[in-house]
């Protein structure tokens, strides 16, 4: 899969960087990662994907090849600049039709990205997004208020993650069948070693996303969250693990519900499974955006 760089200075201060394809008249996915990965964290899934469909990557703020960009801006700020970047260089594509790809994090901003804009994509797959149930909205809103969301488990075990490794072969060693590595396949491992760790100066490597900003991000959480996910009017498919977050499936089903423009189907795996079977998430993944009409979003 040959991917050529691509960045914006956005309104925010800082620039976004990514990788697309050489535009080829295919279909484009628009594809965000999880939080502390990077785009070609996904390789083995995306290099699939890329036989029916041309492919562009963000990397988010502090993530992958983009600039820290001082605080985390938020969830919602962020799908704005996303926004923005995808306007930047959507003309490469021409009339290309489009389609949304998210993982975790990069599930719920693409979600907000459709909520704010329904022209943007023609259709949506949403893995394993990290959506919050209204009643978990609600607590963190009352514990942001007393300071205590941003002290929160997954924000206190982000930080505390080991930042730093002699070698990507270390690296990989250490971290092969461990925490949210496990069940990956090696070629997943190896992307993630490859391309979310950059050399550090002592010789070794070390994340390309700071702890710290993990931690900011699992220390917030979207505003108007269901309110925006109300509004989405994108056919979108949700695949979530059957071993993911408890937490996953019951706001899934409620969004269902609400929304007649959502489904969603259960798969094999965890939180990560896209990274577990990259194969058979890129079939499920294009088994349900290869119908959808291929008319531009929002034309006439």
């Amino acid at each position: 899969m040959q991917l050529e760089p691509w960045s914006h200075p956005c309104s925010a201060g800082f620039t976004l960087r990514g990788r697309h394809s050489r535009p080829s008249g295919k279909p484009v996915i628009h594809f965000l990662h999880g939080n502390g990965f990077c785009g070609l964290t996904y390789e083995p899934l995306l290099a699939l994907l890329a036989r029916d469909f041309d492919i562009f990557l963000t990397d988010m703020q502090g993530h992958g090849d983009s600039d820290h960009g001082g605080r985390f801006h938020g969830w919602n700020r962020s799908a704005e600049l996303c926004i923005e970047a995808w306007r930047a260089h959507a003309q490469r594509f021409a009339a290309a039709p489009t389609f949304a790809l998210g993982h975790s994090f990069g599930g719920v901003i693409t979600a907000l990205m459709l909520a704010r804009d329904p022209t943007l994509f023609r259709g949506a797959v949403l893995l394993d997004p990290v959506l919050f149930t209204p009643a978990m909205i609600g607590l963190m809103a009352l514990s942001d208020v007393v300071g205590l969301y941003a002290r929160n488990t997954l924000a206190q075990r982000a930080r505390k993650r080991r930042r730093h490794w002699p070698s990507r072969e270390a690296a990989h060693a250490a971290l092969r069948g461990r925490g949210m590595f496990k069940g990956w396949t090696d070629e997943a491992l190896r992307a993630y070693v490859t391309h979310a760790l950059k050399p550090d100066a002592g010789g070794g490597v070390e994340l390309k996303c700071a702890p710290t900003r993990e931690a900011e991000i699992f220390g917030s959480f979207p505003r108007r969250l269901w309110s925006s996910l109300a509004r989405v009017a994108t056919p979108t498919l949700v695949l979530h693990g059957h071993d993911t977050y408890p937490f996953v499936p019951r706001a899934v089903a409620r969004w269902c519900e609400l929304n007649p423009a959502v489904s969603a189907r259960q798969v094999a795996g965890g939180h990560c499974f896209m990274q577990e079977d990259p194969a058979a998430s890129a079939t499920l993944i294009a088994a349900f955006l290869r119908p959808l009409p291929l008319a531009r979003a929002g034309a006439a």
